[in-house]
């Protein structure tokens, strides 16, 4: 397992590449799991890496991540809507929520934007704490 710290549109993540089978690769970004399509994929797993993260930083654009998935069925994911910091999470595991109640405040571009839950449930899982940054897509809470 290689770990790397890589800057994304000047916000810094701890990448951690668990394994690569084929084109897709396991990692975990800021403790969360990922599985990443890369493309041109070769004999030698770093060198991909490297070239993937190389273009993403060149063309300033983030790379194209899928969400590992939930571990039950019955699960909600609220993803975050874009990239940001999260300035204050106002649920915790296991509080009932209602749709429309906030559950985070973020930072994006200099802006506040309220999180809200779209649906009634229970927080099962909170992934992110306050100072994290997040990307768009990034499942924030999971409701069940």
């Amino acid at each position: 397992m290689k770990k790397y710290k890589i800057k994304v549109r000047g916000t810094e993540y701890s990448v951690e590449i668990n394994s690569i089978e084929g084109n897709v690769a396991s990692l975990t970004v800021n403790d969360t799991p990922y599985e990443v399509e890369v493309e041109g994929i070769a004999t030698n797993p770093t060198r991909v890496v490297n070239k993937g993260l190389q273009k993403a930083e060149m063309q300033s654009e983030v790379p194209v991540i899928k969400q590992a998935a939930p571990s039950t069925g019955t699960a909600y994911p609220l993803k975050s809507p874009l990239p940001g910091v999260i300035l204050d999470m106002k649920v915790k595991e296991g509080d009932t929520i209602k749709a429309g109640q906030l559950v985070l405040l973020l930072e994006a571009m200099k802006m506040e934007n309220n999180i809200e839950s779209d649906r009634d449930g229970i927080v099962e899982k909170v992934n992110f704490h306050k100072g994290d940054s997040v990307l768009e897509g990034d499942v924030l809470i999971t409701i069940k």
